[in-house]
């Protein structure tokens, strides 16, 4: 049975003294989560809007009990058996603590959601997610480290095909040709190339309550200058937190349309926002912390055009805050609004909260007896 917050509830916005964020207020104030889990699904923001295709009639719940991994063969208890084997929406969840190796990438398909809730789950060490055409996906409560790079391989894939892969540079995250995709609460760091990649048309994406952290290139938006189709992406990032040790991309940006809004960046190295070819960015509401010494400017653009054209990558601040001397060199007026539909919206917290409303971003601490 599923439930929404109601009016007396929603205004618990505290667990233990910590002021809770819109998303986090939907859930976990609720000490019987686990027992509805999917419930989840009613919590999200941002261009992925809420994600109830993923629930109700059909939905197999699937518990992942053996950290092993075979790309072709997949076991039954395994996390790429439930992925990939199981038909339909799923919902997967993990009996204990574990850590991942995945031998060859997992491709996940769509209506999928992998909850990590309540327990401790690394996938480390070698190959790590793709989603490739595929939508109405979550992925919530993982821990995403040292992916490393691939050479061309098969794999099963969804739907129990088994399908040719090409290359893959070491991401924790790669989005191609995906749409209404929600990342929540992940812990990403330590990757051999980026920690998340949007790319090849892929649109309808939020990222929220995520720490992304020691990394040179964080977030990529965008497949390369000349992917035209890149234009129509839209992406919300909120409530996350970037840092220590993140040098640049969060995010950078090609071509498409980013919400970035009340996310908290403990310094950088080269810069914290990014862009090229025509994008358009709303910084809205962020704390941006520069480092002690180096670059104090938040911004970087490329290929934005000079004199008549120099406008051409579209950047703009709105009610954002800045200590340690950070500055946003950034477009008059409050432009480029996200004009979201109803199920998207959500009211913006002023950056005075940003401290408290990310504290609790990455995977969540939380266990089988305890509170999230």
């Amino acid at each position: 049975m599923f439930f929404a917050p109601t009016a007396s509830v929603a205004k618990k916005t505290k667990i233990d003294s910590l002021e809770m964020n819109v998303i986090d207020r939907c859930w976990r104030w609720n000490p019987d989560w686990r027992r509805n889990r999917p419930q989840l699904a009613t919590c999200s923001v941002g261009y992925a809007g809420k994600m109830t295709n993923n629930i109700g009639k059909g939905l197999t719940r699937y518990v992942v009990t053996d950290p092993s991994d075979n790309p072709l063969k997949p076991k039954p208890g395994t996390l790429r058996y439930g992925v990939t084997m199981l038909r339909g929406k799923k919902w997967i969840t993990f009996r204990r603590n574990m850590r991942i190796q995945l031998e060859k990438p997992l491709l996940i398909g769509s209506f999928t959601a992998i909850d990590g809730r309540g327990v401790e789950v690394h996938i480390a060490g070698k190959a790590c997610l793709m989603i490739y055409k595929a939508s109405n996906i979550i992925i919530h409560g993982l821990r995403i480290h040292h992916c490393r790079s691939q050479a061309p391989s098969s794999v099963m894939g969804p739907d129990s095909k088994i399908l040719p892969i090409g290359p893959m540079d070491g991401d924790a995250i790669r989005l191609v040709t995906a749409s209404k995709v929600w990342l929540d609460h992940n812990t990403l760091y330590a990757c051999e190339d980026g920690l998340l990649d949007v790319t090849r048309g892929s649109t309808d994406i939020t990222i929220s309550n995520n720490w992304f952290r020691d990394q040179d290139k964080v977030i990529l938006l965008g497949h390369d200058d000349g992917f035209l189709r890149d234009k129509n992406m839209k992406v919300t990032l909120i409530y996350n937190h970037f840092g220590p040790n993140c040098n640049q991309r969060m995010p950078r940006i090609r071509h498409g349309y980013a919400h970035v809004v009340n996310n908290f960046y403990q310094g950088w190295m080269q810069y914290a926002i990014g862009g090229s070819t025509n994008p358009s960015v709303k910084s809205q509401a962020n704390l941006f912390i520069a480092p002690k010494a180096g670059n104090k400017e938040v911004t970087w653009r490329k290929s934005c055009g000079q004199g008549k054209k120099a406008g051409s990558c579209k950047f703009y601040s709105v009610g954002d805050a800045f200590e340690n001397g950070a500055s946003f060199d950034h477009s008059s007026g409050g432009g480029a609004a996200p004009r979201y539909n109803r199920e998207q919206a959500f009211q913006v917290a002023d950056s005075r909260s940003v401290r408290s409303l990310t504290k609790s971003s990455g995977a969540l601490r939380c266990t089988r007896r305890s509170r999230c």
